[in-house]
């Protein structure tokens, strides 16, 4: 299923990497059928699982994040994964910025140099999380070599923005000019770009009333979902008593592409209302006739449809895919319905960010019953939880409801759909055992963001070296 910046394509169908199309009106311009088609449900008719997990590589004494280049740098680990692991290198402007693994799976870096693993899609739970676990643990012994470690999480924990080395990637300093015209509006997108981590997953739907009852359960789900998996509380190595660091910036990255998504709020939602949406949002960048990134024009990607590009092209289908993929929204609809919400966990427990999704979206009865629990909740309230979640967790209000009450809920319903899998047969017993770390979260009222402060405050004694040997790979 598609990685995160729309340069994979790992899904059931062709999610698109902006070389192909499904064809295209007179003189080469989109028609709207092709815009529909990003949008169309898997022909294999099955729901698959998807992981992605970002980790970051760092030093295992300072904690702080490894150089792209030179002797040892994160350049060198990708080298070393295409020849030892084989598969396709992946490049931006010549230099290596991933590779595409035999299987179909990806290894890739983000702007920061956050090495990204995303799976191929896989027929159920249990398999998705035991085949990353696999690969990352084969990734964590090879950066080991280099004398780094592998720690997942939701944000690198010791750097400052200011004191790291981009990727050299041309999309990312497109990227960051975009933002930083922005203003205040864009002011935490460097922090996003630089330091934060996730784990996100990847699900199926299968046909259009599928992907209508999906799609608003999982987004009216997801400010929710955030309050529970908060897990960002160092920053620079400190802790300021915010529990997300990675939520609070995510808040100032162009609000209008990130976050809540209004029309997948509404009961009706459907693929017409989300490609609406994102007509009116501005292209943030496209490729050029050479192949190599450029800026976009600054207008809404419904107007360039109409208008063209500064040089006289028009839209093809791979700037379409690239445009929904400059898209940061809590759940991203694609050929995939991709989960962004929440922080990344302790990698002991990455497993409870799919185990919460699967079964609260494959099991109809827990869906439509989350949707009932959530639908009268408005963007507006949406809105106000995320702003208040990154200090307030699980004691956030939504509207005038506590977030602990919901998500507690949310989980138990999440719970009955992996039992009625396992009783069908889709999965092992074991699968019920990755939400055991959310009802102890629940319970204690503590968040992973409040144990791992307290940690930091008393075993882990404010160094770094404890803390990555406690919470890598």
């Amino acid at each position: 299923m598609n990685g995160t910046n729309g340069n994979g394509t790992n899904g059931n169908a062709t999610a698109g990497n902006g070389t192909a199309g499904n064809g295209s009106g007179p003189a080469g311009r989109l028609r709207r059928e092709d815009l529909r088609s990003l949008f169309a449900p898997p022909a294999a008719g099955a729901e698959l699982v998807g992981l992605e997990v970002e980790n970051g590589v760092v030093d295992p004494e300072t904690g702080r994040a490894a150089r792209y280049g030179g002797p040892g740098g994160i350049e060198e680990v990708l080298r070393t994964v295409l020849e030892e692991w084989g598969g396709e290198r992946l490049a931006d402007a010549g230099r290596l910025t991933g590779v595409a693994l035999p299987d179909g799976a990806r290894v890739t870096l983000e702007h920061g140099g956050q090495l990204e693993y995303s799976s191929v899609p896989l027929p159920g739970l249990a398999a998705a999380v035991d085949g990353t676990r696999e690969v990352l643990e084969r990734l964590a012994e090879l950066v080991g070599r280099f004398g780094l470690a592998l720690l997942p999480g939701a944000q690198l924990p010791f750097d400052r923005v200011d004191a790291m080395e981009w990727v050299p990637m041309v999309r990312g300093a497109v990227m960051r000019d975009y933002f930083r015209r922005l203003g205040a509006a864009g002011s935490g997108a460097t922090r996003v770009m630089a330091l934060s981590l996730s784990a996100q997953v990847h699900l199926d739907y299968l046909s259009e009333r599928d992907f209508t009852e999906k799609l608003r359960m999982q987004m009216a789900a997801s400010s929710t979902v955030t309050a529970l998996f908060v897990n960002s509380p160092l920053d620079n190595g400190r802790s300021n008593g915010l529990l997300s660091h990675r939520s609070r910036d995510w808040l100032r990255m162009d609000p209008d592409r990130c976050g809540i998504m209004p029309p997948a709020l509404r009961d009706g939602v459907d693929a017409d209302a989300v490609i609406d949406w994102a007509l009116g949002l501005p292209m943030i960048y496209h490729r050029g006739p050479d192949g190599g990134y450029r800026p976009a024009p600054a207008r809404p990607f419904g107007t360039i449809l109409r208008e063209g590009f500064d040089d006289g092209g028009f839209p093809q289908y791979g700037d379409w895919v690239s445009h929904m993929s400059q898209t940061w929204t809590a759940v991203r609809a694609r050929r995939t319905l991709e989960l962004r919400a929440g922080d990344g966990p302790p990698y002991r427990h990455f497993a409870a960010v799919p185990a919460l999704w699967v079964g609260l979206s494959y099991h109809p009865p827990s869906r439509a019953a989350a949707w009932e629990l959530l639908r009268s909740y408005s963007a507006a309230d949406h809105r106000a939880a995320m702003a208040a979640l990154p200090s307030e967790g699980l004691r956030t209000l939504l509207g005038g409801d506590r977030v602990h009450d919901l998500a507690a809920e949310l989980v138990r319903l999440a719970r009955a759909g992996l039992s009625a899998r396992v009783g069908d047969g889709l999965e092992p017993p074991k699968v019920l055992d990755y939400l055991d770390p959310l009802d102890e979260l629940l319970h204690t009222r503590k968040t992973f963001a409040e144990q791992c402060a307290d940690r930091w405050a008393t075993d882990l004694r404010h160094e770094p070296r404890r803390y990555v040997a406690e919470f890598r790979v």
